[in-house]
């Protein structure tokens, strides 16, 4: 007699802040699984030192399914890739899946002075906003990034004409780009716009602004 799956649980921390959850999310939608959300308190103080990216190691967002938890970013997506494959969340061509994994990886544990300097905030816009020199260095590489991808396989994503690995882990940082009003040339605002108009990411920043929830250490007025 066979046993139904249980369904699938995503555990994630706030939609305002959660730039983590955000990827892990987004890939998890662009898989199509079928999953329940699990949202923690960022009353927590595991939570609250994640979002603020004080803790050694990033636990959220965690995916359970079929009894197995996966909680880094990058093994959720390698993982969904093997389970799904045919949602095709890596590219299909070797040499532009190394070129995804690559890029993916540098996001994954690069850019920290964009990250301190540019913390997700969904709800926030700061026009004007002056960037320091440090951080500057990291959004100058990000465009570097997006602009050889859109160049190189001429899509509206950074892999093509379908949102892969790549484009959930680089989410998050369109959302920062227009929370600090940072410029961008007529191709990287082209991609922040695919990236915010997608129905999956206009479903979640209609969550993050119902979301009552604040952290008053990232809602500093600059």
């Amino acid at each position: 007699m066979s046993t139904k799956l249980a369904k699938a649980t995503l555990t994630i921390t706030s939609r305002n802040y959660g730039s983590w959850s955000l990827r892990g999310w987004l890939l998890c939608k662009m898989a199509g699984l079928d999953f329940d959300e699990v949202v923690l308190s960022s009353d927590d103080a595991s939570t609250r030192a994640e979002l603020l990216l004080l803790s050694p190691s990033f636990l959220v967002p965690m995916l359970t399914h079929d009894g197995v938890k996966v909680w880094d970013t990058l093994a959720i997506a390698e993982y969904l890739n093997e389970i799904k494959p045919e949602a095709a969340l890596l590219p299909a061509d070797r040499a532009a899946r190394a070129h995804c994994r690559a890029i993916s990886g540098e996001m994954h544990s690069g850019f920290s002075n964009l990250r301190s300097a540019l913390p997700m905030n969904l709800k926030a816009h700061y026009p004007g906003f002056k960037v320091w020199l440090g951080a500057q260095a990291d959004i100058d590489r990000v465009l570097a990034v997006w602009r050889e991808c859109l160049s190189k396989y001429r899509g509206s994503y950074l892999f093509g004409d379908k949102p892969c690995v790549a484009d959930a882990m680089y989410a998050p940082v369109c959302t920062r780009f227009l929370t600090y009003d940072v410029k961008l040339d007529s191709g990287c605002a082209a991609y922040c716009s695919t990236i915010m108009t997608m129905p999956f990411m206009q479903t979640w920043i209609a969550g993050a602004k119902t979301e009552p929830d604040e952290l008053e250490e990232l809602d500093v007025e600059f």
